[in-house]
């Protein structure tokens, strides 16, 4: 897998042959200094409506921000509750158009490129349904998408949404994100797995890994650990971190785990310390 560590080395293969702003915007996501990335995931209302912890998104949103190397929502939150003076870099989410009520593969891209143009972002993200009844116009919608983003320099990441009936083993997530990467997107989003080490392997591009549902804390952190550890970049983790009794503390224990390489034990303990410190605070 080609990785992002040498994207300030100028002379090597012209930044794997990227207009500038193209690889500026992913400099911007997956820092140059680690090849590694921590992206905080908000979305999830484009779709579950005021799901538990986002039920006011700039209250969630601001005690994180200083934690994340950039943020994955919607233009709607954006706009409404994330402070424009913001120097984070931002993971628009560029497709839509079912609710959790219906059958979710069904998507399309409801963003429009002068708008994410307008918004400044860093990435486009939409999701691809392989094996699913709509597997087809989420593929093309991929191919639109990277056709616009790469007219403006703004780069693609695919999300590899898995069906309730589809097993998240190797050979399906790696079926999903190396078609991913065929069809031109620039990231993929995927979720861990046993031989994980084969899935990178046989993905060109980089893959960050999906948080999922909301586990206990340690599970997470496990997670994630294991994630960077078999060659992923990094995480983009949501509802682990904002329906956490002390969200500030395991965004805080992600970040360490991403870019200091502590285990998941020390990464832990910075969640308990934080989550010691909230609960005295809270005593008064």
């Amino acid at each position: 897998m080609i990785g992002f560590a040498d994207l300030d080395a100028g002379n090597k293969e012209d930044n794997m042959s990227m207009n500038w702003g193209m690889a500026n915007r992913l400099a911007r996501i997956i820092k140059p200094e680690d090849g590694r990335a921590v992206m905080l995931a908000v979305d999830h209302g484009y779709f579950l409506g005021p799901t538990s912890g986002l039920e006011e998104p700039r209250k969630t949103i601001e005690p994180l921000m200083p934690y994340a190397d950039s943020i994955m929502l919607t233009r709607g939150v954006l706009r409404t509750s994330v402070d424009p003076k913001s120097d984070k870099p931002v993971v628009l989410r560029v497709s839509g158009g079912t609710s959790i009520l219906k059958e979710l593969s069904n998507e399309d891209i409801t963003v429009s490129i002068d708008d994410c143009i307008r918004l400044n972002v860093s990435a486009m993200a939409l999701s691809i349904f392989v094996g699913s009844e709509f597997e087809k116009e989420t593929l093309v919608s991929l191919t639109k998408l990277v056709d616009e983003g790469e007219k403006f320099g703004i780069p693609v990441l695919a999300v590899t949404a898995v069906g309730k009936d589809m097993a998240r083993d190797v050979r399906y997530l790696g079926l999903a994100c190396r078609i991913a990467a065929e069809l031109g997107a620039h990231i993929v989003k995927t979720y861990y797995c046993d031989d994980f080490e084969q899935l990178i392997e046989s993905c060109p591009i980089p893959v960050i890994i999906a948080g999922g549902k909301k586990t206990p804390e340690m599970e997470a952190l496990e997670l994630a650990h294991h994630a960077v550890t078999h060659g992923a970049v990094g995480v983009d983790m949501g509802r682990n971190i904002f329906q956490s009794d002390c969200p500030v503390g395991m965004i805080q224990a992600v970040r360490a785990i991403v870019h200091e390489n502590v285990s998941a034990k020390e990464a832990y303990k910075i969640y308990e310390s934080s989550k010691g410190a909230k609960q005295k605070r809270a005593a008064g």
